[in-house]
């Protein structure tokens, strides 16, 4: 685990708004018809729309969580879902714990 990326993903306060609303997607997120956010994950115009950022933008921001594993993504057609990845937040948290 890169802690030096993961602390470069998290440094931006938008990245850490989409990691901490995933945890409950579906009181941040308008839903997506046909697709439950819980077991699929959202797409980026979702976060576009709930960050007020451009599509663009939105997906930067959810490729770096997902580069470094904070999420994990899905790709059903023409869409990619992204979830958080509960187990590597938790393991990023035992991490810090453990160095300080």
């Amino acid at each position: 685990m890169d802690l030096t990326a993961i602390f470069a993903a998290l440094a931006n306060p938008k990245r850490r708004r989409i990691l901490a609303s995933l945890r409950e997607p579906e009181r941040h997120y308008q839903p997506n018809p046909g697709i439950d956010m819980r077991e699929m994950g959202v797409c980026v115009s979702q976060v576009s729309a709930h960050l007020g950022v451009s599509a663009a933008t939105a997906s930067q921001f959810l490729a770096q969580l997902r580069d470094v594993g904070l999420l994990t993504s899905q790709r059903i057609g023409k869409f990619t879902y992204y979830q958080r990845n509960d187990q590597q937040v938790q393991a990023v948290a035992d991490a810090v714990q453990s160095s300080i």
